[in-house]
Parts: structure tokens; sequence; C-alpha cells
């Protein structure tokens, strides 16, 4: 049964590294990793990078990939997984994911993504995030949870086709779009599920968001303690332990 993981925004498959160690050390190895276009692989002609497309792009890697799936979602790629099982809810076997609280009524974005989504004010911020040179870029994404190896192997998967992608991508899901996503993801109730709530990880709303989205679907919820948004690099042998017992049951 192949474990597939989805990561988001600006990140590459790189972020999964460390836990996909840890799982391989567990005897787990039918990991695939998949990359949203833009973000560390190409993108398509005619792309739009919006919501929508995003969603459909994953339901024809999950249905091309095929069999039992246990899907994994972080930051965007968890609003793409987000987006599939609205549609297709019984596409995967299990699904696991953080920011839940995307999709809470009372959702509103971060500031970064309020920025991005704002004509002008966004094409400056990706300016200066494309401007960072590696060394500036790890500095900075260390500090946020990154290890310096990492931050550099991400950094090195973001261009200006990213920068692209990440302006439509938030513009296409600003209020009440993600409101609207999390009605038909509760009205679709996925089954086996687990949501991922990082103890530090404030970018996707609050811990009660994340838990009124889980209790909607019946879901679990996997608490990580002392991390931030990038749980599976902080705690990537704690992430392993919770996934491979989630994948057990």
């Amino acid at each position: 049964m192949p474990k597939v993981f989805v990561h988001g925004n600006p990140e590459t498959a790189a972020i999964w590294d460390d836990l996909v160690v840890e799982l391989a050390d567990r005897g787990v190895d039918d990991v695939v990793r998949l990359s949203p276009p833009g973000f560390g692989a190409p993108v398509p002609d005619r792309w739009g990078a919006t919501r929508t497309e995003y969603a459909a792009w994953l339901a024809r890697e999950l249905h091309s990939i095929g069999g039992e799936i246990d899907l994994v979602g972080h930051d965007w790629g968890a609003g793409h997984v987000f987006g599939v099982l609205a549609a297709e809810p019984t596409i995967v076997r299990t699904w696991a994911s953080d920011c839940a609280g995307l999709l809470h009524a009372e959702y509103a974005w971060h500031d970064a993504a309020q920025a991005w989504q704002t004509p002008g004010v966004g094409e400056r911020a990706i300016a200066g995030m494309l401007s960072l040179d590696p060394d500036a870029f790890a500095a900075v994404f260390t500090s946020l949870g990154m290890t310096d190896a990492i931050a550099r192997a991400v950094r090195l998967g973001l261009d200006d086709e990213t920068g692209r992608c990440v302006l439509s991508l938030y513009r296409s899901a600003a209020q009440p779009e993600m409101s609207t996503l999390g009605r038909a993801f509760t009205a679709a109730r996925p089954g086996n599920g687990v949501v991922i709530i990082a103890e530090n990880d404030h970018f996707a709303g609050s811990s009660e968001m994340h838990e009124s989205i889980a209790a909607a679907v019946g879901a679990r919820v996997l608490r990580i303690p002392e991390a931030g948004h990038w749980w599976m690099i902080e705690k990537p042998a704690d992430a392993a332990d919770a996934l491979i017992a989630h994948w057990s049951r």
C-alpha cells in the first residue's frame, strides 16, 4: 500500500527527507512523494495554478498510482488533499493532514497569505523571497523550524514559476473559497482520517478549529507537542511512529 506525501508552499519534496528516513528504519519504504506543479515540479502548459486545478492534479496522480493509498498532506498539500477528498471521499484508504483549520468557517488567512493575495504587495513579497540566496534563505527558514540542509534543498527547487504559482494559488483561495471547501469536505465525510495538530503551528488556525473539522468528519486527532509548522522536520521520529500507528488501524 503506497504512502503518498504531498507538500505545500514554499516547499519541495525535500521537507519529507528526515521523515522518510525514519519510516525506512521502521520498515516502511513504499513512499511516493508528489510535488505540486511549480513547487519542485514542472508547470504544465496553460497552468493557471488555482486551488481547483491543484485538487484535480492530485486526483489524477492518485488514480495513476492506484491501489489502497495512505495519503499525507502538509500545508497547501493538505489543502489539495481536502479538495480531492471533498470530491472523492473514498479515493484513498486513509488520510492524514495538518492545517485542517483552513476549512473552518471562521478561518482568516495569515498575514503572509493576505500579502500574497494583495495585488502589488504580493508580487513584491514574492520577489523578496526569491531574491534570497541559499545562505539567507536557510537562515530564515531554520529560524522557522527547517534544518539547514533541508532549507537549502528547498531553495534549489524554487524559481519564478514558483512565485507565479504562489500568487495564483493564494488568490484563488481567498475567503470565502476555503470555507466553501470546508462545507464540501465535511459533507463528504471522508473516512479513516487523522487531523495532525502541531502544537506550535500558528499558520492554519487554532487547535479548536482543527478539532472542529476533525469532529465533523469523525477523524482522529494526532497532536505533535513542541513542534511547529514543519513538524516532519522537527519531530520526524515521533511523526513516523504516529503515522505507522494510524496506517495500522
